[in-house]
């Protein structure tokens, strides 16, 4: 049986992931909050809420936004690495 701490640091965690994979995805494209919104249609105050860790991203939309970037050519070179160029990866 999972104990009440054990759900709660499973739930935390998640919380976290939420947040910095949409921050991480993000900076990926290079793009500031503005533009990656007008970009994938979320509202700004939507990705923001999301961005401060005041709410929460469905797993669903997490998944499709990944697809989308990758798929879609979007991430700036090495930003999926952690570097900082800027011309876009040519698939």
């Amino acid at each position: 049986m999972i104990t009440q701490r054990v759900f709660f640091a499973f739930v935390e965690k998640r919380r976290m992931d939420c947040k910095n994979r949409i921050i991480k995805l993000r900076e990926s494209t290079g793009l500031n909050r503005k533009d990656f919104c007008k970009l994938v249609h979320i509202p700004y105050r939507t990705m923001t809420e999301w961005e401060l860790d005041n709410r929460h991203a469905p797993d669903y939309v997490l998944w499709l936004l990944e697809y989308y970037i990758r798929n879609e050519g979007l991430m700036v070179k090495g930003r999926n690495e952690g570097g900082g160029d800027s011309e876009k990866e040519t698939t």
